[in-house]
C-alpha cells in the first residue's frame, strides 16, 4: 500500500468562509450551513502532482476518487447513501496560451442523493410540536411498517415498536469524506489500489427540501437559519412579517376555530451573545419561546409565551441548571394557531423572580402565565421568537422578525364549510391557508365495460301445477332456475372508477399574497382538513397522537394554469381545483 504522490484538498465546496480561496468564487462568501437540496451540492478535491494533461503514470498517482455521502438527522448515527468513483474532470486550457494548470480535479454533485432523502414532516393538528426533531411528525417517504416485536424473548410482543422509524422528513445533516484510488506498485504491475492516506472529511452542513427560482431568489439562507443575534426569518413566503427597514401591511388571516397554524425554523446556534450581565456577559441561553402579543386595534392586550418546541432542545447543565446547547443544527415547529392557544397549550410568563427550576429543565426559566388569552375583543396578534438568559435579570432577546396575524371572525358558511390547506412550501416547511368562497364539490366517473352472454329467456319453469312435492316452492335452491335471466348480461360493468372532485375560491389577493399563495398550485404535497367519522375514532382512541378530530387528508391540485397578476383589476382570485388523493372506493363485478 502507497500515499498519493502530492497533496489533495477540498476544491469547491457548499461551504466556505471568508479568508478561503472559494470566497473569491462568490460575493460575500457563503459562510452558511444551511442549503438546499435542490441546488447543486458540488464536491471538488484538487491535487497538486503534475499537469491536469498528464496521465497518472507512476505509484501514488491519484486515478479516481471514491466520494462517500453520508447523511443523519441527530450529527450521529450517520447514513452512506452513496459512493460516487470519479475520474478527472475535463482538464482545463489556459484562454490565451492552451496549457493546462498543475494538479488534478474530481468533481461531483450530491444534490439529487440527497434530495431522496427529503420529503416532508407533519405536526398532528392541535398538537404543540412534534414528538421528536429528529424523527419528525407525519413524515412523507415510504409508508414505514409497524411491526410488534417480541420483548425479553416471549411471543406476546410490545405494544410500541422502536423499529423502523423515519427519520425527519425536513432535514439532514451532510457530511461527505474522499479516499483515492492511486496506481500500485511495478511489483503488482500497477494494479489500482486504496491510497493509506487519511480520508478528507467536508465540513458538515444541513439541507433542507426548499427550491430557490432562478429569476427570483438568492440561494443564502443566513436570513433563515436562526444564529446568536437578531433579524431571521421563519420558513415560510407568506408576506406578513415586519422587521429591520420591512415593514408589510399584509396580516394573515386565521380563525378563532382553527386548531392547526405552524411556525416552522431552523436553528443553528443556541446561544447568543452577551444575553446575560452575569459574568460581565454571559452567552448561556436558559429557555426559548414564541413571544405571542395580542392587541385591540393598535392597543397591547396581553404577552405571552409558547415553548412547545423547546421539549426538542438539546440542553446540558451550566451553573447547577439545565441550559441552552450552544449547538442545536435542528428543525423546530410551534402551533400558534388561537384554538390550540386558548384550549390546549400550558402558557408561559417571563420569570419576575427567581424561578424555580429542575437542574434538568430548561422550562424553568418560565413562570406559568394566567392571564387572558385571545379574547372576543382580540383583533390581531404577532408572534417571535425569542431567546431568555439562563441568570438574573433573565435578559429576552428577539431573534426573529415579528409575524403578523388578524382574527378572522366571518361566520362559516354551514352548509358548504371552509376549505384549509396546507402544503409543502418552497423553503420546506408547512403552509396553511383558509379558502372560504363558492366551494363545489363533486365526482368524475369512467367505467370499464364488457360484454357478456345473455341469459336464455325461452324457459320459465311453471311449478303451481305440480303436485309431486319436491317441486314447492320452497324446495328450490336458487332463485336463477329457469326463472328467465334477464337481470345480467349484455353490456356489464366490470370496475367503476371514480374522483372526488372538489373546486374552491380565495379572498381577493394582492401581488404579493398571490405570489406566496401561487406555492399552492407548485407544491407536491397538499392536504385539507377533514373531519368525519374515521379521523373523530381516532381522536377518541389516543387523544395524544391525534389532538384533534380533524386529521390531513391528502389532495391533488389539478389546476392546469392560474392568474396571479391582472394589472385592470388589481387584486386576483384563485380557483383552487383539487381531487381526493384517495380514490372513491368501487366494488369489482
Amino acid at each position: 500500500m502507497a500515499t498519493i504522490n502530492g497533496t489533495a484538498d477540498w476544491g469547491i465546496v457548499p461551504l466556505d468562509w471568508d479568508g478561503s480561496q472559494l470566497s473569491y468564487m462568490s460575493l460575500n462568501y457563503r459562510f452558511n450551513y444551511l442549503k438546499s437540496a435542490n441546488d447543486q451540492l458540488r464536491y471538488e478535491i484538487v491535487t497538486s502532482k503534475g499537469g491536469e494533461g498528464a496521465e497518472p503514470a507512476v505509484e501514488g498517482d491519484v486515478v479516481n476518487v471514491i466520494f462517500k455521502v453520508e447523511t443523519s438527522v441527530t450529527g450521529n448515527y450517520w447514513t452512506t447513501i452513496g459512493t460516487i468513483k470519479k475520474s478527472r474532470d475535463i482538464t482545463n486550457k489556459r484562454y490565451n496560451g492552451g496549457n493546462a494548470p498543475a494538479g488534478h480535479r474530481f468533481t461531483v454533485d450530491v444534490s439529487q442523493l440527497v434530495a431522496d432523502q427529503l420529503s416532508y414532516s407533519l405536526c398532528p393538528i392541535n398538537k404543540g410540536t412534534w414528538q421528536s426533531n429528529f424523527y419528525g411528525g407525519m413524515n412523507g417517504g415510504l409508508t414505514m411498517q409497524d411491526n410488534v416485536i417480541n420483548k425479553d424473548g416471549i411471543s406476546g410482543g410490545s405494544a410500541i415498536s422502536i423499529f423502523n422509524v423515519s427519520d425527519n422528513g425536513t432535514f439532514r445533516r451532510l457530511k461527505v469524506s474522499a479516499t483515492f484510488e492511486i496506481m500500485g506498485s511495478a511489483a503488482n504491475n500497477g494494479a489500482l489500489e486504496i491510497a493509506t492516506d487519511d480520508a478528507l472529511v467536508s465540513q458538515t452542513i444541513t439541507a433542507i427540501n426548499s427550491v430557490n427560482q432562478f429569476e427570483r431568489d438568492s440561494v443564502f439562507y443566513r436570513k433563515y437559519n436562526v444564529d446568536l443575534s437578531t433579524g431571521y426569518n421563519f420558513l415560510t413566503r407568506c408576506p406578513n412579517w415586519s422587521g429591520g427597514s420591512v415593514t408589510q401591511d399584509f396580516k394573515k388571516p386565521v380563525r378563532i376555530d382553527e386548531q392547526a397554524e405552524w411556525l416552522q425554523f431552523y436553528i443553528t446556534k443556541g446561544d447568543s451573545t452577551d444575553i446575560s450581565s452575569a459574568g460581565g456577559g454571559s452567552d448561556i441561553v436558559g429557555a426559548m419561546g414564541i413571544e405571542i402579543k395580542t392587541y385591540i386595534g393598535n392597543t397591547l392586550e396581553n404577552t405571552f409565551y409558547l415553548d412547545d418546541f423547546q421539549q426538542n432542545v438539546l440542553q446540558s447543565i451550566a451553573g447547577g441548571f439545565a441550559q441552552v446547547n450552544a449547538q442545536q443544527n435542528q428543525m423546530f415547529i410551534q402551533n400558534i394557531s388561537p384554538y390550540y392557544i386558548n384550549n390546549t397549550a400550558a402558557l408561559k410568563a417571563l420569570p419576575a423572580n427567581p424561578p424555580t427550576r429542575s437542574a434538568t429543565d430548561i422550562a424553568g426559566n418560565w413562570n406559568a402565565y394566567t392571564g387572558n388569552k385571545i379574547t372576543n375583543s382580540t383583533t390581531r396578534y404577532t408572534a417571535n421568537l425569542v431567546k431568555v438568559g439562563l441568570f438574573s435579570p433573565y435578559t429576552v432577546l428577539e431573534v426573529s422578525y415579528s409575524y403578523n396575524y388578524t382574527i378572522d371572525r366571518e361566520s362559516e358558511n354551514i352548509p358548504y364549510g371552509y376549505v384549509r390547506f396546507h402544503w409543502l412550501n418552497s423553503l420546506g416547511a408547512i403552509d396553511s391557508y383558509t379558502a372560504k368562497r363558492d366551494v363545489v364539490e363533486g365526482l368524475t366517473i369512467s367505467r370499464d365495460v364488457i360484454e357478456r352472454k345473455s341469459g336464455d329467456r325461452t324457459w320459465y319453469q311453471a311449478d303451481s301445477n305440480y303436485s309431486d312435492a319436491s317441486y314447492a316452492d320452497n324446495a328450490y335452491i336458487s332463485d336463477t332456475m329457469r326463472g328467465g335471466d334477464i337481470y345480467k348480461g349484455g353490456r356489464e360493468v366490470t370496475n367503476v372508477n371514480a374522483d372526488r372532485v372538489q373546486s374552491v375560491y380565495t379572498e381577493p389577493l394582492n401581488k404579493s399574497v398571490a405570489t406566496w399563495l401561487e406555492e399552492i398550485m407548485l407544491s407536491p404535497n397538499v392536504w385539507i382538513e377533514k373531519d368525519t367519522e374515521a379521523t373523530k375514532m381516532g381522536n377518541t382512541r389516543n387523544p395524544y397522537l391525534r389532538p384533534s378530530t380533524k386529521e390531513y387528508i391528502p389532495v391533488i391540485i389539478t389546476n392546469s394554469d392560474i392568474e396571479t397578476v391582472n394589472q385592470e383589476n388589481g387584486l386576483v382570485r384563485f380557483n383552487i381545483e383539487y381531487t381526493l388523493a384517495h380514490k372513491v372506493q368501487t366494488q369489482r363485478n
